[in-house]
């Protein structure tokens, strides 16, 4: 009996050890997991929420500015949040025949980028945008709308290059269309970019401590554990 209940010890001590094992080994992974929900949310890029005119609608009349809104605020750059002190930030609008349309200047007001409005005759019409994200990111997309007014107005006038808020044309000034990153954007957004990829790594590396301190005890117990065993 004393051999029966010795070994049944042994069995017991064994399950136990096994199982302080197993949760040592899944400490990490349930440390790990809020972690990574909550650094999900700060390294993703904005999203487009809605727009003015809205992608593939028909407008029959023409609202005061078109607009751009997406998830979060946007990473504005100084100035008073209008026109191109904010680089990086763009809406062009052309028709089927590439004519572009309204003075290129923007505003921005938190999530929201708009440009006074205007269009030529009836017809589909191109909307190419850009904004930077909050994590400092640009993002840009294009979309198509139809205009179809339901009474007489007055069309505006086209031009052969894009707009830019009293500037000289992108073809002149040497700037770039939306898709391919506004005027002056290249040096804001990568300042940018590089603050928010400073936080971003001094979370990997806190992280990363938290792993090396739960390693280390568990290395320290297993190391207790056969002591015990041994003996």
């Amino acid at each position: 009996m004393r051999v029966a209940r010795c070994a049944g010890a042994a069995s017991s001590f064994r399950l136990s050890r096994r199982a302080i094992l197993a949760a040592l080994l899944l400490a990490p992974a349930l440390i790990l997991l809020p972690l990574l929900g909550s650094l999900g949310p700060a390294q993703a890029h904005s999203y487009l929420v809605t727009s003015t005119p809205e992608a593939g609608s028909t407008l029959s009349e023409l609202p005061e500015r078109f607009s751009i809104t997406t998830n979060e605020a946007m990473l504005t750059t100084g100035g008073d949040n209008s026109g191109f002190d904010n680089s990086g930030f763009a809406m062009h609008v052309s028709d089927a025949d590439g004519q572009y349309y309204g003075d290129g200047c923007m505003t921005v007001e938190d999530a929201s980028m708009s440009t006074p409005s205007a269009l030529g005759a009836p017809g589909t019409y191109l909307v190419q945008w850009q904004v930077v994200s909050a994590d400092g990111h640009p993002i840009s997309d294009e979309f198509t709308f139809e205009w179809h007014p339901s009474q007489q107005v007055t069309s505006s006038a086209g031009a052969a290059t894009a707009p830019n808020c009293g500037r000289p044309p992108a073809d002149e000034g040497g700037a770039e269309s939306p898709a391919g990153g506004a005027s002056g954007s290249a040096v804001d957004t990568e300042a940018t970019s590089a603050t928010g990829g400073a936080a971003n790594l001094s979370d990997v590396l806190w992280v990363g401590g938290i792993l090396v301190v739960v390693a280390a005890g568990a290395l320290v117990t297993i190391a207790a554990l056969r002591r015990k065993t041994s003996a």
